[in-house]
């Protein structure tokens, strides 16, 4: 199997951070790893916000744990969060922003950092206070917020992989538009029509 498939199969959301620093050099290679997604006609227009300074990741976090009703720390003591935005006035900024955050997350993965999908970046950014924080960067355009990606070392043991659910998942249209097959692990076996294949050929 290869390396990235890999990778795909064994990466986990975290919810237990350690407080350590990510270094720079990881940090800068996770986000380079986020530039490359695709995206729509190659625009490029999406934007990614490192947040390390403790006080600022505190109080984003306390943004985030309000808008949905908490008072815990929604980023699990994550010490790096990198918030995904999406220039609104591009058609596909919600599906660039998303490519973007599986990126980080799967390079995250490969460089040995835990990572976690965290949602509400759009209500934070469609606030006078998350305005106010773009434009206290220069950001002068309307953005969307896509995600944070909450990023730290893991604390505790890795979560074990859960097994993918195969049932009516995966369907196939090829030239035979009368048979159903079930595809399973480099085999497959033709079924009868009431069984619940995981991947359908018709």
């Amino acid at each position: 199997m290869s390396k990235v498939l890999e990778e795909m199969k064994t990466r986990r959301s975290i919810r237990k951070f350690k407080p350590n620093m990510i270094p720079q050099d990881i940090l800068d290679r996770i986000i380079e790893a986020g530039t490359f997604a695709a995206n729509g006609r190659g625009a490029q227009n999406t934007i990614i916000i490192q947040v390390t300074n403790k006080e600022i990741r505190d109080e984003i976090a306390k943004k985030n744990a309000d808008i949905m009703g908490s008072n815990t720390d929604p980023f699990y003591g994550a010490p790096v969060i990198l918030i995904v935005l999406g220039k609104k006035d591009w058609p596909t900024h919600v599906y660039d922003g998303s490519l973007v955050m599986g990126n980080l997350m799967l390079a995250a993965h490969d460089l040995g950092v835990g990572s976690c999908w965290i949602h509400r970046a759009k209500e934070e950014f469609e606030s006078d206070w998350g305005k106010k924080l773009l434009k206290s960067l220069g950001i002068e355009d309307e953005y969307e917020g896509i995600g944070h990606c909450a990023l730290g070392y893991v604390d505790g043991d890795y979560p074990d992989v859960i097994p993918r659910k195969r049932e009516s998942r995966i369907l196939h249209i090829g030239d035979n538009h009368h048979e159903f097959f079930i595809c399973s692990t480099g085999w497959r076996r033709r079924c009868n029509l009431p069984d619940m294949p995981s991947a359908l050929y018709l």
